[in-house]
């Protein structure tokens, strides 16, 4: 019943001129719609090379690999694909399921992950016990209800390089739900790992954009939202570690300990400086985060807020999970400006006339001139004015790298120049505007026995009929369809992953340096 919906805001955001759409549900290849690029997000299960042929030969552009890909598995998956292009998840929130993949939250508790209303139900806490229902014994004595399935934060700044070697051409971080002030800062740090991978690479890699970013502040993923970090499945060597018992809130940085009460105050030995705002967390006795806002800060004691559930023990470790004068500069509107840069050569023709010729490093080149003609000698060096004049441009997207003025002492007025400054600036818009070649979908030649071979289950989200159609013309049969709209029965699996509690906790029967295991 949604199709039609679906349909028409597709043509409405063609028109917008939206560059792609990313796509789970296969019905979109029935609609008749605009060229409109497609790529397949990770919903698609894009789990194996022949699934992953599958959906470059059905006209995806572009395909968003699971988030449990190693990197050997990328590279399989880049062969696979071509001509398609691949895109990997880099940093943000993780499913311990594969991506996609998860009918946990639906068949417990009516909220679908595939549509957006995930109850998070892998971030609860869990008791482990053995066959008999016995508590597992912990290492660490502790108890054995902690969050189990609650995986840390992916995080792979520093291994853009081995995603690009793979071939992985677009780098996807993880924004649902997130504040801006987390979008600034983390995708201000791996833009600036991108220029440190392509200054390196000697030509063999270049950005996908135009323009050069700008920044007001120094970027620092640790200090934003995050529940521990792991590259994830990338290598055998990262399996062990990728999920965060203790908490699936943000803990923070380490900021001091606790020293005493002082009054209302409490006393601490910091280990960074605390500010009022600021928000303080700490493992109570039985294990769990608590947290406190901070009033007033006065030497090395700190006010909480009242009502507030402080530590009353010396020796607790405290956390900043958050920085309130960090968070105020990240909030400003003037922390970073990303522009294109332009040439220009300013000069005169015969009759006395003004021109402006410009060019962007897009590749655009433009050429004004004034209708009035200018033959004045000016009373005073000119050359300084003009330039002032010309670098007058931080309100629009460009900024001025050269300029070649070759005016000498000839006398234009500051607000004829600035106009013609303005009207060379929109020429170079209108030049983009031009040029600019939207990639759309070329007419997919979709073989009848795509899916010959393949029966559907409910992991196929198949969630209408224009879906159903698709799978049954490319050759597969249509055995379930997806879990909103008809629960199975009986035993269901909810949920496949790669983590493996054994090895998290040391405990593998494989042996502690075994490679990535089958799934479980």
């Amino acid at each position: 019943n949604e199709l039609n919906a679906a349909s028409s805001l597709i043509k409405r955001l063609y028109d917008a001129e939206v560059d792609a759409l990313i796509v789970q549900d296969m019905s979109i290849l029935q609609m008749d719609i605009p060229p409109i690029d497609l790529h397949a997000s990770t919903q698609t299960d894009a789990r194996t090379p022949a699934k992953i042929a599958m959906l470059a030969k059905a006209g995806f552009s572009q395909i968003v690999l699971p988030r449990e890909f190693s990197l050997e598995e990328i590279r399989r998956a880049t062969d696979a694909a071509s001509p398609s292009a691949i895109e990997v998840f880099v940093h943000g929130a993780l499913c311990v399921c594969y991506s996609g993949d998860c009918q946990a939250g639906a068949i417990l508790a009516g909220r679908s992950a595939n549509r957006g209303e995930c109850p998070q139900i892998c971030r609860l806490s869990f008791r482990l016990t053995d066959e008999q229902g016995r508590d597992v014994k912990l290492p660490d004595g502790a108890s054995a209800e902690r969050h189990w399935l609650s995986t840390a934060d992916m995080n792979r700044i520093d291994y853009l390089g081995d995603l690009a070697d793979a071939g992985a051409t677009s780098f996807k971080i993880e924004g649902r739900l997130k504040p801006a002030a987390y979008v600034k800062n983390v995708t201000a740090a791996y833009s600036l790992a991108l220029d440190r991978l392509i200054a390196q690479s000697e030509g063999r890699y270049a950005r996908a954009s135009f323009g050069r970013t700008e920044l007001n502040f120094t970027p620092d993923p640790a200090r934003s939202f995050n529940r521990g970090f792991t590259p994830y499945f990338l290598t055998p060597a990262h399996t062990a570690k990728i999920t965060s018992w203790q908490s699936p809130k943000w803990i923070g940085l380490p900021a001091g300990k606790t020293i005493g009460r002082s009054g209302n105050g409490l006393r601490v030995k910091t280990s960074c400086e605390l500010h009022n705002g600021d928000g303080l967390g700490y493992f109570d006795s039985n294990g769990k985060f608590t947290g406190f806002r901070i009033n007033r800060v006065d030497g090395d004691i700190i006010y909480p807020a009242p009502g507030s559930t402080v530590p009353s023990k010396p020796g607790v470790q405290l956390y900043r999970n958050n920085d309130a004068e960090g968070e105020a500069a990240l909030a400003r509107r003037d922390t970073g400006r990303r522009s294109i840069g332009v040439n220009v050569v300013l000069r005169n023709d015969r009759i006395g006339r003004i021109i402006i010729d410009a060019s962007d490093e897009r590749g655009c080149a433009i050429t004004v001139c004034t209708d009035e003609i200018y033959t004045d000698i000016a009373r005073s060096e000119q050359t300084g004015p003009r330039r002032r004049i010309m670098e007058r441009i931080s309100d629009t997207i460009y900024r001025l790298d050269n300029l070649d003025d070759r005016l000498g002492t000839i006398f234009i007025p500051a607000k004829a120049l600035a106009a013609l400054r303005r009207r060379a600036l929109d020429a170079l818009d209108r030049s983009w505007a031009i040029r600019y070649n939207r990639r759309l979908r070329k007419p997919a030649d979709i073989p009848s026995d795509l899916f010959k071979g393949l029966t559907t289950s409910y992991h196929d989200n198949i969630a209408n009929a224009a879906a159903e159609r698709f799978y049954t013309a490319h050759g597969a049969k249509v055995a379930g369809h997806a879990v909103e709209v008809d629960k199975p029965h009986g035993k269901v699996r909810v949920m496949t992953t790669r983590y493996c509690l054994r090895r998290s906790m040391g405990a593998c029967l494989r042996g502690k340096n075994a490679g990535l295991l089958p799934d479980r």
